[in-house]
């Protein structure tokens, strides 16, 4: 949906679920070979490996905010599951989630 300005309106935004342990983070670098080195806003900097449903529709760049979850085993490695779009990420930071 387009409002009067031409900025698309934000309908839903899929937030992070705590009890799966999803955790927001922003991508610093990406390493090649499907990997990224992303920043967690619980403080931990992970690397994040990219499935290839998302490399291959949705392309992941440094910079872009996204949803990750920590190994269970190994808490410096993550899997990354979802990106925002851009009119979402402007919704996170207007309601606190983000810095």
């Amino acid at each position: 949906m387009r409002g009067a300005e031409g900025a698309e309106e934000v309908v839903r935004v899929r937030l992070p679920q705590r009890r799966e342990r999803e955790v927001l983070a922003v991508v610093e670098k990406l390493l090649g070979g499907r990997r990224a080195k992303v920043q967690c806003l619980d403080g931990v900097e992970r690397l994040a490996r990219i499935p290839g449903r998302l490399k291959r529709r949705k392309w992941v760049k440094a910079g872009d905010v996204v949803i990750i979850v920590p190994w269970d085993f190994q808490d410096a490695k993550a899997d990354l599951i979802y990106r925002y779009e851009q009119p979402q990420v402007e919704w996170l930071r207007k309601k606190g989630y983000l810095n």
